[in-house]
């Protein structure tokens, strides 16, 4: 078998690199631009995000069933059976994975982002990270960690939905393009309080690549509280919020003749079993 729980932990790192890759590498186009440059608005910070997330489930489904989201690995384990003992080093590689991309980000844009922010501030650490109100103010953090809870509800929710065989989810192997819809509609409707991170290893790697390439105020918001537990925490509780309303409105009366099946499909090590 070419599966092991290495292959996995390789699909989570290569399929959450690809995401930050392009979700950083947009924000980072936008931001570091003159005001009347063509090169991009929050609409292509939404979409760049959401195809990030189709991108980078289609590298890993194969193999690990491309979580590629802490919050949703620990949704999968709580409802849906994954194995607990393989959530920690999903995390591991799924936030290594962000980390990197966030590097090559950062080197790539150095130049630009030297030219629009020499002095590494808050106006280019949302690059990187999540802040209320977008960096801007006026977003208390009980209101952005309300928001992150219910965004990450939100894409919890209708993940279960799309990927639950017993429920109606996309034929072919299209899950990965709704599921990147899903993340443009949650960007374009829940964007404004925080950032919309709704994923730990998203905020959480290129938080600490900022970091550690000269943002020293990476861990707090522009009010001086510490915030990076946030964009943690949040998402955690809200992938759990949203797995237990499926379960709750929907799971419990889908018909028992098939279990749900992770993002794309089962990963190889499951299918090794069932041969």
């Amino acid at each position: 078998m070419r599966n092991s729980t290495l292959g996995e932990l390789s699909a989570e790192f290569a399929g959450t690199m690809i995401l930050i890759l392009f979700g950083t590498g947009v924000v980072a186009q936008v931001v570091t631009a003159p005001a009347d440059s063509p090169l991009g608005n929050h609409d292509s910070i939404a979409w760049a995000w959401g195809l990030g997330v189709t991108l980078g489930v289609y590298t890993a489904a194969r193999i690990s069933g491309a979580h590629i989201n802490p919050a949703v690995t620990i949704a999968f384990a709580a409802y849906q059976g994954f194995p607990w003992r393989k959530v920690a080093p999903y995390i591991v590689a799924q936030v290594l994975g962000a980390f990197v991309a966030a590097l090559i980000v950062r080197v790539t844009y150095s130049d630009l982002i030297n030219r629009a922010d020499p002095d590494h501030t808050f106006a280019t650490q949302i690059v990187f990270s999540t802040l209320p109100g977008n960096g801007g103010g006026g977003v208390s953090i009980p209101t952005a960690f309300l928001d992150q809870v219910v965004g990450t509800a939100i894409l919890v929710f209708l993940v279960f939905a799309l990927v639950n065989v017993r429920n109606n989810p996309p034929l072919a192997n299209l899950a990965p393009v709704v599921i990147g819809f899903i993340v443009v509609a949650i960007g374009m409707a829940w964007g404004a309080n925080a950032g919309y991170a709704i994923n730990p290893a998203r905020d959480f790697g290129p938080r600490f690549a900022s970091w550690i390439t000269g943002y020293d105020t990476a861990w707090i918001e522009p009010g001086g509280a510490q915030y990076w537990w946030l964009p943690i925490v949040a998402p955690i509780v809200g992938g759990l919020v949203g797995g237990a309303f499926f379960k709750i409105l929907i799971g419990r009366y889908l018909t028992a003749d098939e279990g749900p099946q992770p993002v794309g499909r089962e990963p190889v090590e499951a299918q090794g079993r069932e041969a």
